[in-house]
């Protein structure tokens, strides 16, 4: 088992952090249900992380709330009773400071994961991302890499308000040296996280939802890894190509099962990778169908479906037979009321509109 290079480097970021913050001693207790093999995206999480834990004591959690309290979202459930104070810590409210401490223990050796009470938070912490974690191996001359994975809840969570209900994947896609995942299920999640934390060299931004956290998915027990930058082919077709990632994977798949009934035979790939983008998938799916509608979360502009939109024109225009459509969030932010948050986001039923359109407009 590999062993840290600094011995006592992991003491010194407990010790210290939790002299920075106030522990929480009203922690709600959590009991785990009993495990089966169908389990919940934050199950499937947590194992992901228990096993990475137990090959490698380079590989430590950090973030608000993550040991005494079991995580915000209970992602960490029983990780410190497991590994102790020195390797499961809670962090002040401060995602700058320990987003610092974490870039500074991966450029020494560690193997750090951060969680994020939300990526909206994480806004606060993006000095250390933007300006040290993604460019410290070209300012280094590729001397000092930052294995280090970034992870937490992003995009809308019902009501919760504007400020808590930013989709960020295009925000941390525009980084070079940063690698973006955006799983829809357990199955993906665990093994992307796996890769994320034992292979990737390079930082990685991993985004989850609150909405999913309590989803079933089937996921085996035997270990197994999902190499980053590949997409999914999660149902195959003829007639139309729907491209789309996390939570909104349901909506695509949804709209694929409604137009189905109708005779229309959609193919629906699941990005899973941001960045890496896995190009390819969706060329020589469109190829096949010649038509592509692409649904997000996201805001319109500037967004994913903006880059796919370009890269299959320039890729594959003489294969389209309509104009590539998309859905996305309204172009406002997000509002608490639900009639407003209903509105705002796409559904079902718009997006077979759409695919309709789509399959009788000609380019």
């Amino acid at each position: 088992m590999p062993k840290a290079p600094l011995p006592g480097l992991l003491a010194f970021i407990g010790d210290f952090l939790r002299i920075w913050s106030v522990t929480n001693k009203f922690a709600t207790p959590y009991k785990n249900k009993r495990m089966a093999r169908s389990i919940a995206f934050r199950e499937a999480l947590r194992e992901a992380m228990n096993e990475e834990f137990r090959r490698d004591d380079r590989v430590f959690l950090m973030g608000e709330e993550v040991a005494e309290y079991n995580g915000a979202y209970k992602v960490s459930q029983g990780m410190l009773d497991e590994f102790g104070e020195k390797r499961v810590i809670d962090t002040p409210i401060s995602e700058l400071g320990f987003t610092a401490v974490a870039v500074g223990a991966a450029q020494n050796g560690l193997r750090p994961i951060v969680e994020f009470m939300t990526w909206n938070f994480a806004v606060l912490a993006l000095d250390q991302i933007l300006n040290t974690a993604s460019k410290m191996l070209a300012m280094s001359g590729g001397q000092i890499s930052c294995p280090i994975v970034f992870r937490g809840p992003n995009g809308s969570a019902g009501q919760l308000g504007a400020q808590h209900s930013t989709a960020f994947e295009s925000y941390y896609a525009n980084i070079p040296g940063i690698k973006v995942v955006s799983p829809s299920n357990g199955y993906d999640a665990k093994g992307l996280l796996k890769q994320a934390i034992r292979y990737e060299e390079d930082p990685v931004i991993f985004m989850e939802s609150e909405l999913m956290y309590g989803d079933k998915s089937e996921v085996p027990e035997e270990e197994y890894y999902i190499p980053l930058g590949k997409a999914d082919v999660k149902k195959a077709g003829s007639d139309v190509t729907i491209v789309s990632f996390n939570k909104m994977m349901k909506v695509a798949l949804g709209a694929a099962a409604e137009l189905e009934k109708e005779g229309v035979n959609a193919e629906v790939i699941d990005l899973r990778t941001i960045r890496p983008l896995d190009w390819m998938t969706i060329l020589e799916s469109v190829k096949k169908t010649n038509r592509l509608v692409i649904v997000e979360e996201q805001w319109p502009f500037a967004s994913i479906s903006s880059e796919i939109s370009y890269q299959i024109q320039k890729e594959g225009f003489d294969y389209l037979d309509a104009p590539i459509r998309r859905i996305t969030a309204a172009d406002a932010p997000l509002h608490y009321a639900p009639n407003l948050v209903a509105a705002a986001l796409p559904d079902i039923t718009r997006t077979v509109k759409l695919v309709k359109e789509v399959m009788y407009m000609k380019k």
